[in-house]
């Protein structure tokens, strides 16, 4: 069985150069991960940052179901807890404090044991040039793939 994405965060490869990618876990609750299943996820604005040597995840809209009840449910954009080796997380967190990079989001998923990944990156934010560039290039790709196809039928 294949990884279901759930959610992707499409604006931070715009936004940022990617440098490292690292799968973690995260904590949630019953019904978040109903939400999770019923597409409810938006990472558009989720960030992550360490609070007191652990890496959490914020400002991540995580939808819960009407069937759920809602005594039970947690704020739509609480903090949660990732889960990483902690290897991987001294690895991050000197590179984030010295450096000056940041820890972005980049999809939430369904790995092959079913369980909820958050796949997340150690990122350089992108100067407005940059971006540019990469418009451009992506553009120029795209306009010589409807050419070629044009020219192949």
């Amino acid at each position: 069985m294949a990884i279901k994405i759930v959610a992707r965060n499409k604006k931070a490869r715009h936004e940022y150069e990617i440098l490292e990618t690292f799968e973690a876990g995260i904590v949630l609750t019953g019904s978040e991960v109903k939400g999770l299943r019923a597409g409810r996820v938006n990472l558009n604005d989720a960030y992550c940052r360490f609070i007191k040597g652990e890496l959490w995840l914020l400002n991540a809209h995580i939808g819960h179901l009407e069937t759920a009840n809602r005594h039970f449910s947690r704020d739509e954009r609480a903090p949660r807890k990732l889960l990483l080796h902690k290897k991987e997380l001294h690895k991050l967190y000197g590179k984030v404090s010295r450096e000056g990079m940041t820890i972005v989001p980049l999809m939430l998923y369904f790995n092959e044991r079913n369980r909820a990944k958050l796949s997340i990156a150690l990122a350089k934010g992108k100067k407005l040039h940059d971006k540019r560039e990469t418009l451009k290039r992506r553009t120029l790709e795209r306009e010589a793939a409807q050419e070629m196809k044009r020219r192949g039928r």
